[in-house]
């Protein structure tokens, strides 16, 4: 375990449950979206600290209404939705990957999917949404893309993505090494 992993882990309950953050105090009139990047091979570790997240915020905060989003869980609700997956799972046994990922990808056009997130993230009724999951959907869908699109959609409502890669306030780096395009409109959750 990585010490600085977890002073970082350990301040966002803190962090997240303040009236200074659920009040976007300090961001101007920014878009209140943060990321908590960590090393990706601590992944397991993030899940357990999401649960972890889930069962404590009630109980320092009870008013507080948290929704969390996995995005590999809500890609795959949103195909079964759409009665995709079967013919998801026929396409990908019989062409391959490459071929299933260029036949999804109208179908997981960000604004879709962001527009299904926004139904399922509720943000007039939730005062904090969580995602995570974001490894575990690459690369069927980018969250720079997702990111972009929901910025309409979330409101004042602030969001709280774990990012196994790193994110520098300018790229978000999935596993460190896939770069994205610029993202400058969120802010790192703990230093």
């Amino acid at each position: 375990m990585s010490e600085p992993l977890t002073e970082r882990l350990n301040a966002i309950l803190p962090r997240v449950v303040s009236e200074e953050f659920l009040g976007g105090s300090g961001i101007g009139n920014e878009i209140a979206f943060y990321v908590f990047d960590y090393p990706p091979e601590d992944e397991l570790r993030i899940r357990e600290h999401v649960r972890f997240l889930a069962e404590h915020i009630p109980k320092v905060k009870p008013s507080l209404r948290v929704k969390h989003i996995n995005l590999f869980d809500l890609v795959i609700e949103y195909l079964t939705n759409r009665k995709l997956m079967d013919r998801c799972f026929a396409m990908q046994r019989e062409k391959g990957d490459e071929n299933l990922l260029r036949a999804l990808a109208p179908v997981l056009d960000a604004e879709k999917v962001a527009e299904f997130f926004a139904g399922a993230a509720d943000p007039d009724n939730h005062e904090l949404v969580i995602v995570s999951g974001v490894g575990s959907v690459f690369p069927l869908l980018r969250t720079h893309n997702l990111l972009n699109n929901l910025h309409s959609r979330m409101g004042k409502t602030p969001l709280v993505m774990f990012y196994p890669g790193t994110y520098d306030g300018k790229y978000l780096r999935l596993f460190g090494r896939v770069k994205s395009n610029p993202y400058y409109r969120a802010f790192r959750l703990v230093l």
